[in-house]
């Protein structure tokens, strides 16, 4: 079974093209998105294109909370009144919320390259891909998108004071990349251990740095400020 994502693909193509400041204009397809998405039982994909399903109505709901937040000026997410628990779709008759769709679908299927995949349409959030995600290449579009998140800013090594410094997001979640197969687990990781992982993801020359030399983990604050991109 073939998903049409076709009014998340112009959305996208409109943002890369206009900015994300057009979703204001915009709001009215990403809504006639999630009404599409509506008609889909997501029990009937593989899993693969389940997974790419949850991930493209999840990001489309951040869009949406992001498109809200500049046509009120409130410079955050965070100001929006329910940014993540506002029921934002019915799928096989069950409301769900941006946090539901996250923690109780897509986190459940143990790949935690998802997070260089979701937006929250905040500024160190990782950036949009100018198109949806599909099944049949979903390996390789999250792992590229976890290298470009990391490449972009969400991760960085100094060798001149031997620190590996990373995105607040591998904190927060840092045992569903140690641990995958207990995902969704909010406890702290071992920050070696999660440093080793997430090297896999870093330019071959960081990553082999990071392998033999054992730097120091720093966590960079999020910035929650209103940003949200693609490219």
């Amino acid at each position: 079974m073939e998903v049409d994502h076709g009014d998340l693909t112009w959305i996208l193509e409109t943002c890369l093209e206009s900015g994300v400041a057009s979703l204001v204009d915009n709001a009215g397809a990403l809504e006639a998105y999630r009404d599409t998405m509506e008609t889909v039982d997501p029990d009937d994909l593989e899993p693969a294109g389940a997974l790419a399903f949850w991930m493209n109505l999840y990001n489309a709901g951040a869009l949406r909370t992001a498109a809200q937040a500049y046509n009120t000026d409130a410079g955050s997410v965070l100001r929006v009144p329910g940014a993540f628990t506002q029921p934002w779709v019915t799928i096989a008759g069950r409301t769900l919320s941006l946090d539901d769709i996250e923690h109780g679908k897509i986190r459940r299927f143990g790949d935690p390259r998802i997070h260089g995949s979701l937006v929250c349409g905040s500024a160190s959030c990782p950036t949009l891909r100018p198109e949806p995600f599909h099944g049949s290449v979903l390996d390789a579009q999250l792992d590229d998108q976890l290298r470009l998140f990391i490449a972009r800013g969400g991760g960085s090594v100094s060798r001149a004071d031997n620190t590996v410094r990373l995105s607040s997001v591998f904190k927060w979640y840092g045992r569903d990349f140690t641990t995958p197969h207990a995902m969704p687990n909010l406890a702290p990781a071992n920050t070696p251990r999660l440093r080793d992982t997430i090297a896999h993801w870093f330019p071959h020359n960081d990553a082999t740095y990071i392998w033999t030399h054992r730097p120091r983990v720093q966590f960079m604050p999020y910035d929650w400020g209103l940003g949200c991109s693609v490219a």
